[in-house]
């Protein structure tokens, strides 16, 4: 940026172009172009100053030139990025004839230039500035789209009992999920493993009664009425007989050691055969 500017001295002059680029004096490069002279009754003419000011390329202008030199690198036509500042970084929407090919599948491609772009720009200083890629209202949509999983998988972990994992997850599509997953009475979400591989898995506070089965019944005294029905001599699909009606097995409770010690032996039953009982010549 470049103005020429006249006044009664070069102090002057100065000080206009100062005024005219809002910055100070030490980020504008001057050039005296014409001084006024001096005459017989003191200065004579005006003096003729350029001023030129180089507006420092911030990190977001470093961002979105890296996203459109890899695109331009990559065939696309070049994008037109409109750059819009945040509390923690900037947010650059792209836009032109084919450039949401850029998106990739679930955001694969744009998440991974998105980045690259962050490193690109962080890497003068350590303070982090938070590049965020967007192209033709995708992050809109993919948010709508996680809150709806989120919910689903929430009310699945509630149902069911068990904790549902979600598939591998960006730090933005996991603050998506934990948010949504907030607002579903008796969740829980927690982040496991690491990057590029952490994911979310989604629990459910609430404790389940105890079903043995799901198709005893009860009672009003907590007992199980089937099994009362039994006692109380009631009838089992067994020919329509009741139980007392059936003899009680006898039960052998002798242990394996007396089992095998009380089984005959060969040798018992030899005194039969009159082998040994007497001597026949």
């Amino acid at each position: 940026m470049k103005s020429t500017v006249t006044a009664k001295t070069v102090d002057e002059a100065k000080a206009k172009l100062c005024q005219e680029f809002g910055v100070p004096a030490e980020e504008i490069t001057f050039t005296v172009l014409e001084e006024p002279k001096k005459g017989l009754f003191g200065m004579k003419g005006e003096a003729r100053v350029e001023g030129e000011y180089v507006k420092p390329e911030t990190k977001a202008d470093i961002a979105a030139r890296y996203v459109t030199d890899i695109m331009v690198a990559m065939g696309y036509v070049k994008p037109t990025i409109t750059i819009t500042e945040t509390e923690e970084g900037a947010v650059l929407d792209l836009s032109g004839e084919g450039v949401d090919g850029i998106i990739g599948r679930r955001g694969e491609t744009i998440d991974s230039l998105q980045y690259l772009a962050s490193l690109a720009c962080n890497k003068q200083d350590k303070e982090f500035y938070r590049i965020t890629l967007d192209c033709d209202g995708f992050r809109a949509r993919r948010k709508v789209q996680l809150e709806e999983l989120a919910k689903k998988m929430a009310e699945k972990a509630k149902r069911t009992g068990r904790t549902m994992s979600l598939e591998p997850m960006n730090p933005y599509e996991r603050r998506i999920i934990h948010a949504a997953v907030a607002e579903v009475e008796g969740c829980t979400s927690r982040s496991v493993g690491e990057d590029p591989y952490r994911k979310v898995l989604i629990s459910s506070t609430e404790r389940r009664p105890y079903n043995n089965g799901g198709n005893r019944r009860y009672n009003n005294n907590g007992r199980n009425d089937r099994r009362d029905g039994n006692r109380n001599g009631g009838y089992r699909k067994n020919g329509g007989r009741r139980r007392e009606d059936f003899k009680a097995r006898s039960l052998d409770i002798s242990s394996s050691f007396e089992k095998d010690y009380k089984k005959p032996k060969p040798e018992d039953d030899m005194g039969n055969t009159g082998l040994y009982s007497k001597i026949e010549f």
